[in-house]
């Protein structure tokens, strides 16, 4: 039910169909995920890319789930390894 009311949008974002089509594998139902895979590239829809926003020092970054054109990705990333190995510890 909820699949069709969402074939019955006429939307631009292809969000709600990732949705739905991570529920459908979640629960098992490979053939209705692949459905409604199917419907997204019929309907030649995809999913935005991730964004984060932080501000430091009044600056606001974004950045966005793939992308490496930070001027100081580097140190973001070697910082984001330490925090990480910490966080396990």
């Amino acid at each position: 039910r909820a699949a069709e009311h969402i074939f019955e949008l006429d939307s631009d974002d292809g969000a709600p169909y990732v949705l739905l089509s991570n529920i459908c594998a979640a629960a098992g139902k490979w053939d209705d995920a692949g459905m409604v895979r199917k419907r997204m590239e019929e309907k030649d829809l995809r999913k935005q890319p991730g964004c984060s926003l932080i501000e430091v020092k009044n600056k606001v970054h974004e950045f966005f789930m793939g992308d490496e054109s930070h001027p100081q990705k580097v140190e973001i990333y070697t910082e984001l390894q330490r925090l990480n190995r910490k966080m396990e510890e």
